[in-house]
């Protein structure tokens, strides 16, 4: 019986949670290079695949992140600090280019 009030409660107020998610896009050249972006903050770790160059890392929170590119060989992992993402909006992280 609890574990049911437990979750109508958990439920409750998930569903009336005072933000909207948001998302994080961009862009990573040379567009073969990534293979998956990945945004992390205090809160929140998510992923995204990268295809043709280009990526959208959905249910954000609102908050600031840190945007990782998991490059392939021969071109090294990249990342970006300080992306802004507000309720409900979707931040542009910009392009983030590979080295090698």
């Amino acid at each position: 019986m609890r574990i049911a009030a437990v979750t109508v409660i958990v439920a409750a107020v998930l569903a009336f949670s005072p933000y909207r998610e948001g998302a994080i896009r961009g862009t990573v050249s040379p567009a073969e290079g990534g293979v998956r972006a990945w945004a992390e903050s205090s809160v929140d770790t998510l992923k995204a695949p990268i295809i043709n160059g280009s990526y959208e890392i959905t249910g954000a929170r609102p908050g600031t992140y840190k945007v990782i590119i998991e490059a392939k060989p021969p071109y090294r992992n990249a990342a970006k600090d300080g992306v802004m993402v507000n309720d409900g909006q979707t931040s542009d992280a910009g392009e983030i280019k590979l080295e090698k």
